[in-house]
């Protein structure tokens, strides 16, 4: 019975953040500010994020979960790296 529960809740949050990221996209590529595209690419990421470490509690491998930690990583330093070009116009001082 808990076999079904989690294989079935690891299907809807699949599908849920595979919409996630979709609204995401379609906010990066219509967005007016350029801080919408930078919010917008920081919930992508997070929700690729999160979608790895579905995959990797669906399959049990480790694998996800390193690529999941890369992401998240590359992801926040992106971040600020665009939020500093967005506020002085360079990233190295």
């Amino acid at each position: 019975m808990s076999s079904i529960i989690l294989s079935w809740s690891l299907l809807i949050a699949q599908i849920l953040l595979g919409m996630a990221m979709i609204i995401a996209s379609f906010r990066m590529i219509r967005g007016p500010r350029a801080q919408d595209r930078i919010v917008s690419l920081d919930a992508l990421y997070v929700n690729a994020m999160l979608l790895l470490l579905v995959f990797g509690i669906e399959s049990g491998t480790t694998l996800y979960f390193e690529a999941a930690l890369i992401i998240s990583l590359l992801g926040f330093i992106a971040t600020v790296a665009l939020a500093k070009f967005l506020m002085r116009g360079e990233i190295i001082e």
